[in-house]
């Protein structure tokens, strides 16, 4: 969510640029505003807005100024211009220095939103063309094996560095050098020769329309990604890698170890295949150093996978609460409980796996927040030190309350509008005219926006809202003063006495003079419930 700040000394031009707009449920914040540049800088300084809306004539220090001095000390903030008619030639002058848009005053919501959109979209794109720059191939598939990366994402940043990514099936291939104490430089020398022999028989293994990808997480290791577009050919082919490398590691003219993961057919199972050459590599290295036979050490590890209920969790994200919990987490792992945490990184990708689907439900059904690209990281941090079934069932206990943090600030995140159209009703219940667009002209949102919302969070259109408060007062009416029927009807905003009437009956079950004689009068609270 971007947020915004208006700076104009017209406090009527504030006013209604700040109530004509439902700022959160558009992707803003309105953080506040300024009458002039001179009061905005440290405001600007405090709130750092992503966008300053300034008007261009103001006492003390104009739109102007304040843009070139924001401009030369915060760069990174995008400025819009409100200017008049006849001020086209000052708004000129701003764009040459560098504000991104203008718009003439007076300014409608609809214009505002389509202006403050384009300039939002500016702000992602940019920040994604950053955040491309920052990445190098090795960091794109460092990120994609250890599942840092969503598939959009990577094949978003794929494309602005020039890497072909996409294909129809993919496999991963670690390599781990090992050599006998020596000398650094034979050490060196011996890795180079090792390298160019597997890059010969990666070559021979795989035919042309297969490709590949690789980087160094260290010194003496490589991995690999093979891309092809036929999965039975990638699978032969990673059958004759295996064997060729045995081969060479019999002739004892490859020190190396090798792990292969499972080929995969989408893009965000690379972690998956990753995960799994992990795990042929270590049990690889472990067979060498105990003097196994060698006839199994490249063969994919095939992993005992448990079955969670996921559908079930995702489900407990949206409907769930705390005094659920322990049961829910007891019965959803139980499954998990016969992974090998310390020895095994399957359990290590399941819970990652889950986190970003548990992220993708909540992107989904919660209002949108500012920090969750920061929370998934977090969460994929913890999951890269568990190593006991019990951390495990921690993790995703606080996986679980940390998201239903973010639904409590969702479904509250509309309170102060409610309230603010209870009052207002409040206020105009006695008016027959008043109608859901007077009521959104109040609040500033769309007629449909605010029904929408309404009955959401109150379970009740805003016309059975109207009628029950109206209702309440003719109750009270009716207990407390000896008005006649018609005097109360128009009291509460009836002008049709008989209309007043039925809808009354339907509403408690009683005329209004049966309800004055034997009715019983409850606060108005216990109506809504």
């Amino acid at each position: 969510m971007k947020k915004i700040m208006l700076v104009d000394d017209e406090i009527l031009t504030r006013e209604s640029i700040r109530n004509s707009v439902d700022w959160v449920s558009h992707g803003f914040i309105y953080c506040g505003d300024a009458s002039d540049g001179e009061m905005a800088l440290p405001l600007i300084a405090e709130w750092q807005p992503e966008i300053l809306i300034t008007d261009i004539k103001m006492p003390f220090m104009d739109g102007i100024e304040l843009a070139t001095i924001v401009r030369q000390n915060y760069p990174h903030i995008k400025i819009i211009i409100l200017s008049g008619h006849d001020e086209f030639h000052f708004a000129q002058r701003a764009i040459r220095i560098g504000v991104e848009d203008y718009c003439l005053k007076p300014v409608g919501a609809k214009d505002l939103l389509e202006l403050l959109n384009k300039v939002s979209k500016q702000i992602d794109d940019e920040q994604q063309k950053r955040e491309a720059l920052a990445y190098t191939p090795d960091k794109l598939l460092f990120d994609l094996c250890d599942g840092l990366i969503n598939t959009s994402k990577a094949i978003e940043i794929a494309n602005l560095i020039n890497i072909q990514l996409l294909a129809r099936c993919y496999v991963i291939i670690i390599v781990e050098w090992m050599q006998p104490q020596q000398e650094q430089a034979n050490i060196e020398l011996s890795n180079k020769q090792n390298e160019e022999k597997l890059l010969r028989l990666i070559n021979n293994s795989f035919s042309n329309s297969m490709n590949w990808l690789s980087y160094k997480p260290s010194r003496k290791e490589i991995v690999y990604l093979i891309k092809g577009q036929d999965q039975m050919a990638l699978e032969q082919a990673i059958d004759y890698f295996g064997s060729c490398y045995l081969e060479h590691l019999n002739h004892e003219s490859l020190h190396a170890i090798v792990g292969i993961g499972e080929v995969k057919t989408r893009l965000q199972s690379i972690h998956e295949s990753y995960l799994e050459a992990v795990e042929a590599k270590f049990k690889q290295r472990h067979k060498k150093q105990t003097e196994f036979e060698l006839d199994t050490y490249f063969t994919p590890l095939s992993i005992d996978k448990p079955i969670v209920n996921r559908d079930a969790f995702l489900s407990f994200i949206k409907i769930g609460n705390n005094e659920q919990l322990k049961s829910f987490i007891d019965q959803f792992c139980e499954e998990l409980s016969s992974l090998a945490w310390q020895s095994s990184m399957y359990g290590i990708y399941l819970l990652n796996e889950l986190t970003l689907e548990a992220f993708q439900t909540a992107n989904a059904s919660f209002a949108s927040t500012s920090n969750s690209t920061q929370l998934i990281q977090q969460f994929q941090q913890k999951v890269k030190h568990i190593t006991t079934f019990e951390e495990a069932k921690q993790y995703l206990v606080e996986l679980l309350c940390s998201l239903w943090e973010w639904r409590a600030t969702s479904v509250n995140q509309y309170s102060e509008l409610i309230n603010k159209v209870k009052l207002y009703i409040e206020a105009q219940y006695n008016n027959n005219q008043l109608s859901l667009q007077d009521i959104a002209k109040h609040v500033g949102i769309s007629s449909s926006h605010l029904s929408k919302i309404f009955s959401q969070e109150t379970k009740l259109t805003i016309t059975e809202y109207i009628t029950q408060t109206r209702m309440y007062k003719a109750m009270v009416l009716l207990k407390t003063t000896h008005f006649k029927t018609s005097q109360i009807a128009f009291e509460v905003g009836y002008q049709d006495q008989h209309y007043f009437s039925n809808t009354f009956k339907k509403f408690t079950g009683m005329s209004p003079i049966e309800f004055r004689k034997n009715g019983q009068l409850i606060d108005h609270a216990s109506l809504q419930q």
